[in-house]
């Protein structure tokens, strides 16, 4: 058992180096292509630090059932909603969700952390102090869609 062990450990430490870290522009190169929030909606950022722990594990984030992106390792992107309540979810061998309500001209973060599965890792959510969050977002790389310049 343990010979057949390694060969897919090995396997599955190689898809992990292979995938890395999320690439795009750093976010001091987009944030002034960052709309400014309309009056009646929040903004959700979702984050992902660059640990190499679970890089390969990269679901879709979906947001009330609606895929908004990709939870990838070093990697950040926001959407911009109306005011109300909100599921966030991803999905490896198990769904992980969070639920948290969204007020208007309001910023979340929301962060997503690989963690151990039984078969397949998974993407735990959790909101995150604000403090943190924007420390953390200039070492992070946008992942969102393409930004627009000058739309502030």
């Amino acid at each position: 058992m343990i010979k057949t062990f390694r060969p897919l450990l090995a396997v599955a430490l190689l898809a992990a180096a292979l995938t890395g870290c999320a690439t795009g522009p750093k976010y001091a190169e987009v944030a002034g292509a960052i709309p400014t929030l309309k009056a009646d909606q929040g903004r959700i950022y979702f984050i992902r630090s660059s640990s190499g722990f679970g890089a390969a594990i990269q679901p879709e984030v979906r947001l009330n059932d609606e895929v908004v992106g990709k939870s990838q390792p070093g990697g950040f992107f926001y959407v911009d909603r109306p005011a109300g309540q909100y599921v966030a979810a991803t999905s490896t061998e198990t769904e992980k969700t969070l639920s948290f309500s969204l007020d208007a001209k309001e910023v979340k973060y929301v962060r997503s952390s690989p963690a151990f599965g039984f078969l397949v890792g998974r993407i735990n959510l959790r909101l995150e102090e604000k403090d943190a969050a924007e420390k953390e977002l200039p070492e992070l790389s946008y992942t969102g869609a393409p930004l627009k310049a000058g739309t502030k």
